[in-house]
């Protein structure tokens, strides 16, 4: 499972840095909304993991795509260092925090962190989406694609 997460994160890493290139380019305003919140709740769950307190940071900001890519490289440090230090142990730790509304959850950081991999997923399609829409060309984020560069020819 901890193999599998880190290679989920190194996804997540490639996969945010594409978007944040192309979504800067385009300079499309609503692309870069989506982009913002994308990198804006990794931040959101990262505090959470770490403090379990999020309810101060904003989840829908409007950031610039400088801040854009920023933001995406200090989230890659952050995960980064939660992924290289997992254990098994730690992968079962509940981690207790607060929603956006207020709500207590209890969540097992392995589950935290997938849902941080597949909400990055979710949303960079959405950004695909409206690139398109705009007459901009989208990048190819998939997990294969990842795979296969990374792989070599």
């Amino acid at each position: 499972m901890i193999e599998y997460l880190r290679r989920l994160f190194e996804h997540l890493a490639w996969a945010d840095e594409r978007v944040v290139e192309v979504v800067d380019r385009t300079e499309d305003p609503e692309a870069l909304r989506l982009l913002s919140h994308l990198l804006a709740a990794e931040v959101v769950w990262y505090a959470r993991i770490e403090t379990g307190q999020s309810e101060h940071l904003n989840v829908w900001p409007t950031l610039t795509g400088e801040q854009c890519r920023e933001l995406s490289r200090e989230n890659v440090r952050a995960y980064r260092k939660i992924v290289d230090e997992l254990t098994p142990d730690a992968l079962e730790r509940e981690i207790v925090y607060r929603n956006s509304k207020g709500t207590e959850y209890r969540t097992a950081l392995a589950d935290i962190l997938l849902h941080v991999a597949l909400h990055g997923t979710y949303h960079r399609g959405q950004i695909a989406l409206r690139l398109r829409d705009a007459d901009h060309e989208p990048v190819n984020t998939d997990y294969i694609t990842f795979v296969r560069e990374r792989a070599g020819p």
